[in-house]
């Protein structure tokens, strides 16, 4: 790790949080980073993915000539933050990151990006060999990962990569994560005056409840899980609701078992319409792939080598969450997720501390130095 120069990063990883990037809103961080990628070297191409989420900015696209035998790899992270992300002001407190309080610290995933800048910076200063790298910085992954699914993938050539943005200290090597299905159902009833007739009225929140009571949510099994998180309906007290809406998704890691949930949910809504003399309309989308990488992938064993020549233990885990990996999985760029030792994300207490941020970056260097090595023999 002596590699890593830890004051710049340390000095860039303050820089990247103090820029607001809430998601949708990348543009100020977007043309930082493309001004630091083009000092590196690196060709940098913005995608038109912002035009078509309606966000300020494109995902970042970035290409390092090869300069040795290896594969060519992808890394990867995200500008955007979470709300509240706004006036960041970062502490450092025992050798650890926080925010000051009020506002997330912005390490999801700003930490992501920081590694890798100072591992490119390093790779070159160093002279260090490689088979070229790709770089993706994207936009407004919280909330849908909309920036990857926009994502201009004629750009890319690399068939694997690593994606930083996940808690799990060091050495954390996350190679299996759920597909998921959204589901929207907008169940019509009939409005009536909820004092001179309900009788007249079908209440579209109650047929609603009813279909969610009867739900199978939460954990399903050691694969699966399901849960509705919004609900909204009605317009007055006086008023039977004639429209309510509810979103829920299903997750599971086995396609199988995703469809079978998503199918049982779908069925109780229609029953319960019907049985109300209700209508309701079902939408349903695949918001992502599912991940199950082989241990005994190349990519799996660059990071697990990398790993141990640091010093760390490498620790094969599974996530619950979907993240840009699951997309570009889904695209055929096997990603494996890295952890980066953020922690309390998503939280006004996130912190990172300042030994992990320099292990992450130690780790993207050793990747391409091994896989630039394992080429060679």
């Amino acid at each position: 790790m002596f590699l890593i120069n830890r004051e710049r990063l340390v000095e860039e990883f303050l820089q990247l949080v103090q820029i607001d990037s809430p998601s949708g809103d990348e543009w100020e961080i977007a043309a930082i980073l493309k001004g630091k990628l083009e000092s590196l070297s690196c060709e940098v191409y913005e995608d038109d993915a912002g035009k078509e989420v309606g966000a300020s900015a494109g995902n970042l696209i970035a290409k390092l000539p090869g300069s040795g035998k290896g594969p060519l790899l992808l890394f990867s992270a995200h500008m955007d933050t979470v709300e509240p992300g706004r006036g960041i002001k970062p502490l450092i407190k025992d050798g650890v990151i926080y925010s000051s309080g009020d506002t997330v610290l912005g390490a999801d995933d700003k930490a992501g990006i920081a590694a890798i800048l100072e591992a490119v910076r390093v790779i070159q200063e160093k002279k260090i060999a490689h088979g070229g790298l790709e770089i993706v910085f994207s936009i407004w992954e919280e909330g849908g990962l909309r920036g990857v699914k926009a994502l201009d993938y004629s750009k890319l050539n690399a068939k694997m990569g690593y994606v930083l943005d996940s808690d799990g200290e060091p050495g954390t090597i996350i190679t299996s994560a759920p597909m998921q299905n959204s589901l929207v159902a907008t169940f019509k009833g009939r409005a009536a005056h909820a004092g001179q007739s309900p009788e007249k009225g079908i209440n579209s929140i109650q047929v609603a409840s009813r279909a969610i009571a009867r739900m199978k949510l939460g954990r399903i099994d050691e694969d699966t899980t399901a849960n509705i998180g919004i609900i909204r309906g009605g317009k007055a007290t006086n008023i039977v609701p004639e429209v309510t809406v509810i979103e829920g998704e299903a997750r599971s890691k086995s396609p199988d078992k995703l469809e079978a949930q998503t199918k049982h949910m779908c069925e109780v809504m229609q029953q319960e319409a019907d049985a109300a003399g209700a209508e309701v309309d079902i939408r349903v989308d695949k918001e992502y792939d599912l991940i199950n990488i082989d241990h005994r992938h190349q990519v799996v064993q660059y990071a697990v080598s990398a790993a141990r020549n640091l010093g760390l233990e490498p620790q094969y885990k599974h996530t619950g969450g979907g993240s840009d990996a699951n997309v570009l999985n889904g695209k055929g760029i096997y990603c494996t997720i890295l952890g980066i030792g953020m922690n309390q994300v998503h939280t006004t207490q996130e912190n990172i501390a300042i030994d992990d941020l320099c292990k992450v970056a130690a780790m993207v260097v050793e990747i391409v130095k091994v896989a630039n090595m394992e080429a060679g023999h």
